[in-house]
């Protein structure tokens, strides 16, 4: 799987046990103060996606996790517009693992960085189901895992320098 997602566009990849996935519910405490501005607003995101035990549970089901970065250049550390652009490019770029995931296993977790990228409005504010539940994906933040953490035990660095932004997904796998 690793070759496969490098050839997708991801910079690094890693793999290890999820009993060693450093799990943090107070992480969902930045999700409730909204801090990315997305809570309530997609199914993939608190409080819609599950509570927090539920979906560390899903989670430990898994035997293995494969993280995956892809560092994005800046113009400079206020590159806001560049930030957003690279959020983007990521979601894309989790849409083609997504892809590689279905042809390749059986059975699968993918999660992504942030709120769920596939409709302007989502379907939960207006009350109706998601209208593309066969692309869409859960996130790490969701799911209350430290990345930084997970990040150095898959021999990644979180932050890759001055004028860079990066974004993380994983992959779990029985």
């Amino acid at each position: 799987m690793i070759d496969l997602i490098i050839s997708a566009g991801v910079d690094r990849a890693g793999t290890v046990s999820t009993d060693l996935i450093p799990f943090d519910p107070a992480l969902r405490e930045m999700c409730e103060m909204n801090s990315c501005g997305m809570f309530g607003k997609t199914y993939t995101c608190p409080p819609h996606a599950g509570t927090p035990e539920a979906l560390m549970k899903e989670a430990k089901a898994y035997k293995n996790v494969t993280l995956f970065q892809k560092v994005y250049p800046l113009e400079d550390s206020f590159d806001f517009e560049g930030m957003v652009e690279a959020k983007q490019q990521f979601h894309r770029l989790t849409a083609d693992i997504l892809k590689i995931c279905r042809e390749n296993l059986d059975d699968f977790l993918l999660l992504g960085a942030g709120g769920c990228p596939l409709c302007e409005r989502c379907g939960v504010q207006d009350g109706i189901p998601c209208r593309f539940p066969d692309l869409t994906y859960g996130n790490l933040e969701s799911y209350c895992i430290q990345v930084s953490q997970l990040a150095k035990l898959c021999d990644m660095r979180y932050i890759n320098g001055p004028d860079t932004v990066t974004y993380f997904g994983a992959i779990f796998t029985p």
